[in-house]
């Protein structure tokens, strides 16, 4: 009688789900009469995006959107308050394990203090001012336009 084969297969297609947390945040200035905001194209893919990233041992969500701002932006500024947490789900494939992320982001409102968009870190192409009506057709993600019109909407009821 033939042997019967374990399903090894059973073990690598489990697939892991584990919580990841981000945060980043709608940079804004005013130059002028007019408002802008800044965007940032990562690399490779080149899509238009808030930014954002891990929210990294021993930080606070706020401190991690300021940081990654700064970083990804090249720009200083201060925390306003919480516009809304995003969250959704992704998988990839990481050392060979396909991994579930449930995935949530932080998105502050932040005030412009100085630097230079053109000071972005190497995961950048580019960081640009743009309006909240350009940010509005550039940006890739239909859950961070939803954060920049509420940003827009938070910016508007300031007394700038």
């Amino acid at each position: 009688m033939p042997k019967k084969q374990s399903d090894s297969s059973t073990a690598e297609s489990k697939v892991i789900t584990k919580d990841q947390i981000s945060a980043g945040g709608v940079a804004f200035r005013r130059t002028g009469a007019e408002i802008q905001m800044a965007i940032v194209s990562v690399k490779p893919s080149l899509r238009w995006q808030l930014p954002k990233g891990i929210v990294d041992p021993g930080e606070t969500p706020e401190f991690t959107a300021v940081r990654e701002v700064r970083e990804e932006a090249g720009i200083e500024t201060e925390m306003i308050r919480l516009i809304e947490t995003i969250e959704y789900w992704y998988q990839r494939v990481q050392y060979g394990q396909r991994i579930r992320y449930h995935k949530f982001v932080h998105f502050y409102l932040l005030g412009y203090r100085t630097g230079d968009v053109a000071n972005h870190d190497h995961e950048i192409e580019e960081s640009r001012w743009i309006s909240f009506e350009q940010a509005l057709e550039m940006l890739e993600f239909k859950s961070e336009r939803g954060v920049v019109e509420k940003a827009q909407t938070m910016v508007e009821a300031m007394k700038l």
